[in-house]
């Protein structure tokens, strides 16, 4: 048998490896499952706190929240290939 995966329209920011846009990502998607892994005096990683356990995030990773509002990291790579930007959503 084949299945095609459902057309869901999800949340993402992508991280540039900032403090603000760490912040702009907590605020903005209401996720505190999310800590910050310094590296001496910049940030290294983001730690993400996933359904499946602990995964990092790293610089240009999109951080998505999935459809029961969980989150999770993803390679900018993969994020391209399986999602595409809506400009305009029914319900939002």
């Amino acid at each position: 048998m084949r299945y095609r995966k459902k057309p869901v329209v999800i949340e993402a920011m992508q991280w540039d490896g900032s403090k603000k846009s760490f912040q702009d990502i907590i605020t903005t998607m209401d996720c505190d499952d999310i800590s910050i892994i310094w590296d001496g005096r910049k940030i290294a990683h983001l730690f993400v706190d996933t359904l499946e356990g602990g995964h990092r995030a790293s610089k240009g990773d999109y951080i998505i929240k999935g459809v029961k509002g969980e989150f999770y990291p993803c390679k900018p790579d993969i994020f391209e290939m399986t999602y595409e930007k809506v400009e305009d959503c029914e319900g939002s």
